[in-house]
């Protein structure tokens, strides 16, 4: 297995307008694919907005979800992955024949969908139905894996993905400054993002506090170290309807050290080299060779009711 070049990207996206956000994908593409990178990962709902899905009635979000693989975005994506020759991956809302709704991520090369991923956990809008399996897909020899957002915080679906293979997990959000029960979180005024030119200072001290990026150094390595994998986190930056996100897209590698990450104050890319090597020097891999499932497999695996419980409040 050689290495991989892997992008990660931060943007500022514009609600339901996805031919501005794949015009933003493509710009960000090509300045990854030129420095090299075999594939660049985007954030949750990247082609179509997120935070205000949560307003839209069942007919409205229909009309903002695709058909996939035979949707347009896939088709843009896939276009986009022939002229650079990158592996595209991209979020947005797809719907079923049955008019189902789900929150999607997909991977897209030159030739089409690769993987196709929808969110275990979504919670944004009451009308979207979660999805119910993993998904391992390949990269230039690496076993890949997806989980979106939420699903990140249940551990268990960072390790099942892990033992199925998965050596990189893609890991595409929107998160970060909003409330919530945890100490130092809450929302950050938009404000600051208007005056971010003249007062950069304020505006990434809230960023970098509780309420944005230390709050996310304080799991999204142990996902990482735990597994023994390659983390690639995406999220936007910016105004995402009403709520301002703080971006770091970040790659972490499996001693749950950042080896990449965006910290401009707007749209960018960031890129890693992979190396196998990592992943078996890892203490994650020696911790998942010594499993006794025996010991937990039916504590793990006992009935349960989800309670997943998530208030969206308004800045």
């Amino acid at each position: 297995m050689e290495n991989i070049k892997i992008a990660t990207a931060q943007f500022e996206n514009a609600s339901g307008d996805k031919t501005y956000n794949l015009s933003v994908i493509r710009e960000l593409s090509a300045a990854a694919a030129a420095e090299g990178a075999d594939a660049i990962a985007f954030h949750e709902c990247s082609i179509t907005g997120y935070t205000f899905a949560r307003h839209l009635s069942k007919p409205e979000l229909l009309a903002v979800a695709e058909h996939l693989p035979e949707g347009p975005s896939v088709a843009a994506l896939a276009a986009i992955a022939r002229e650079y020759n990158i592996v595209i991956l991209a979020g947005l809302f797809e719907k079923d024949r049955e008019d189902k709704i789900y929150k999607a991520y997909v991977a897209v090369d030159g030739n089409g969908l690769i993987a196709r991923y929808r969110k275990l956990h979504p919670f944004i809008n009451p009308h979207i139905t979660p999805g119910d399996s993993y998904v391992v897909f390949e990269l230039k020899g690496w076993k890949c894996g997806i989980l979106i957002c939420y699903d990140n915080n249940i551990v268990e679906n960072v390790r099942a993905t892990a033992l199925l293979g998965a050596q990189i997990i893609f890991m595409p959000h929107v998160t970060m400054c909003t409330p919530s029960t945890r100490p130092g979180a809450g929302f950050v005024d938009p404000r600051l993002w208007a005056a971010r030119e003249t007062d950069p200072t304020s505006l990434r001290i809230e960023f970098d506090g509780l309420k944005g990026r230390q709050w996310l150094m304080k799991w999204l390595p142990a996902r990482a170290y735990d597994n023994g994998i390659y983390a690639v986190f995406s999220n936007p930056i910016g105004m995402d309807g009403d709520q301002l996100k703080n971006g770091c897209s970040m790659i972490v590698d499996p001693f749950g050290d950042v080896i990449a990450e965006c910290r401009l104050l707007g749209n960018e890319i960031a890129i890693a080299t992979l190396t196998p090597e990592k992943l078996k020097l890892a203490g994650g891999y020696r911790y998942r060779q010594a499993r006794r499932p025996e010991l937990y497999g039916e504590v793990i695996g006992r009935p349960h009711v989800s309670e997943q419980k998530v208030v969206w409040l308004t800045p």
